[in-house]
């Protein structure tokens, strides 16, 4: 950890804000260890030789006139092979190694480092003897995973000649496999580097967002897409399906790399996660989902300032992966605990709190997180993208409170889950009328092979349907459904097949867990095709209640179960018949 000189005492005590005099030449985010039993900590504030520290741990015991030391270093992140399948808390301590040595309950003090310093890893060179070498350049690849290839990098400020490396075989983590000739000297590369968390890893050019995010859930793919280097917000009442929705998208989305953040949740939410993850496979590979995983559990009980720590140190994680070139998506379950951490830590600070008793800062520090997604050009060339999704928990699903409003102003899809929609059982509850994305004409392009250019023209239309439903739900309420007009009344029928044959989706269900984006355009594009095919019929004089009656209509309904992605031929064999049953309505009539 550097060299430790700056010794001071412990003068006061608030919670786990702790402030220390003597500590002249400590710097603002400087690690500190606090007491005998060395809890770690990092300072806040700096006031002449009087520092202000908010400490990652229990500081029950903790006592004034105890001693507190500088590190000389920032809290900072180990980045190199073993990230992936491990599981951490807010501030990388491994929890799995933790447990072995305390038992199910962290003690105060304990101390392990992020990365395993036994396991052995299967180092193959890249870089040859005497090239030139800048940050984020590939010295060689470790196979970490079945699924992932570690790219082993030189660090971002880092340029030199390489003086050495390493043969191929098998390497400790903190061996030696390469040596960087610079202008200050030789500097000695690992299998692994550090980063300070609050800090951004740099990149050559931020670009612009192209392709989706794949995650295979319906209305978020073809409704309100989110591309890859995008921001999200899933914002819901208590109950509403955040964390259900967040397990989706972790399981399901074509992202290389995920990190999940469970920031404050409950313990029991995030023992299923713990539990869950290593049971799931990969869509693509069938492996472990968890070898393209990193899990960060900061459980409501665990200490408040490794809370607000945690929400960095994922997303430096996602960086050093996206510095590979590869497309990384956090889960962030939930900012709302996160920006009630920061409330907690500014009131133990005395700052003067602004509305709803947050500190004034929420929302830059809202910007500064969401600010880190993005889909970039690489310090050596590549494309990599880290995708931000938020869950957000307003309280009493009150969406004008501060969080909330704050979020919306950094995020470019907003994803309303709705209390009455998930009361009705209807999952996911994302309200079609009051969600957005902003993603819909820089992932037009990627829809316009699948779908002979018509995707948008599409979507439009099933959203015109479901509005004109919420219209005449007003309507039937004063004069009931019998009293519309028959094309109303089909209006009311098809709205009915989008919520129940294309929106809803059972997260549960081996088929309908997953619908592969030409299963989507085919089920929507067969609810639309019977509208126009019902329409047609009602013109000729059909009453729309005997085109409801249709018994092929309740299986339209039921296909998104039925159909499993790779035989949605049978979506079109089923439209052929029922289209001709409706033409054998308009016969009839005429």
């Amino acid at each position: 950890m550097g060299v430790m000189a700056i010794q001071g005492k412990i003068s006061k005590i608030s919670g786990p804000v702790v402030q220390a005099d003597g500590v002249a030449g400590l710097e603002m985010h400087e690690l500190t260890m606090v007491g005998e039993a060395e809890l770690i900590g990092e300072v806040v504030r700096v006031e002449g030789e009087t520092a202000t520290i908010q400490v990652y741990e229990d500081t029950v015991g903790l006592k004034p006139g105890e001693r507190v030391t500088g590190s000389g270093l920032p809290l900072a992140v180990e980045l190199g092979p073993g990230l992936l399948m491990g599981i951490y808390d807010g501030i990388q301590r491994p929890l799995e190694v933790i447990q072995k040595m305390t038992g199910d309950f962290i003690k105060r003090g304990v101390k392990s480092p992020a990365l395993s310093r036994e396991a052995k890893w299967h180092f193959v060179p890249v870089a040859k003897k005497g090239s030139k070498v800048q940050g984020g350049a590939v010295l060689g690849t470790v196979q970490e995973t079945p699924l992932f290839l570690h790219k082993i990098m030189v660090p971002p400020r880092l340029s030199g000649t390489v003086k050495s490396i390493a043969k191929e075989g098998d390497y400790l983590i903190e061996d030696t496999v390469a040596e960087i000739e610079t202008s200050s000297g030789i500097e000695e590369l690992k299998l692994y580097q550090r980063w300070p968390v609050r800090e951004p890893r740099p990149y050559q050019e931020r670009l612009e967002p192209s392709d989706p995010l794949i995650t295979g859930q319906r209305i978020i793919d073809t409704f309100f897409p989110v591309a890859k280097g995008g921001a999200v917000a899933i914002p819901g009442g208590f109950g509403t399906g955040k964390t259900i929705t967040s397990h989706q998208l972790a399981a399901w989305s074509d992202a290389e790399i995920i990190v999940y953040i469970g920031c404050g949740e409950r313990g029991n939410e995030m023992t299923e996660v713990l539990l869950t993850f290593p049971e799931w496979k990969d869509p693509k590979s069938g492996r472990p989902l968890m070898e393209r995983t990193v899990l960060i559990a900061n459980t409501s009980n665990m200490p408040v300032s490794a809370r607000e720590a945690s929400i960095y140190t994922g997303v430096t994680i996602a960086e050093y992966f996206r510095d590979m070139g590869y497309n990384v998506a956090i889960m962030a379950d939930s900012t709302s605990r996160w920006a009630e951490a920061l409330r907690e830590i500014s009131g133990r600070l005395e700052e003067m709190p602004a509305e709803e008793g947050f500190p004034s800062y929420l929302s830059s520090r809202l910007g500064e997180f969401y600010e880190r997604a993005g889909r970039v050009r690489t310090l050596n060339g590549e494309y990599g993208s880290v995708t931000l999704i938020g869950a957000v928990s307003p309280p009493g699903g009150d969406f004008s409170e501060p969080v909330t409003v704050h979020t919306k102003r950094f995020v470019r899809a907003f994803w309303a889950l709705d209390s009455s929609l998930a009361s009705q059982r209807h999952y996911p509850a994302i309200n079609w009328l009051t969600s957005y994305s902003e993603y819909v004409d820089y992932v037009e392009h990627w829809w316009a092979p699948l779908t002979g250019g018509q995707w948008r023209q599409k979507t439009l239309r099933a959203m015109e349907i479901l509005k004109r439903e919420d219209e005449l739900k007003e309507v039937i309420r004063l004069v009931g459904s019998e009293a519309l007009p028959e094309p109303e009344k089909l209006v009311m029928e098809t709205a009915r097949l989008l919520r129940e044959g294309f929106l809803q989706q059972n997260a549960y269900d081996p088929i309908d867990t997953y619908s592969s984006p030409e299963k989507q355009y085919k089920l929507l594009t067969s609810i639309l095709a019977f509208h126009e095919s019902a329409n047609r019929a009602i013109a000729a004089g059909v009453p729309a209640s005997k085109i409801s009656s249709l018994p092929a209509l309740a299986e339209l309904a039921k296909l998104r179960m039925s159909v499993p992605s790779e035989k949605i031929s049978i979506i079109d064999d089923f439209m052929s018949k029922l289209l001709k049953e409706i033409d054998a309505l308009t016969e009839e009539k005429s």
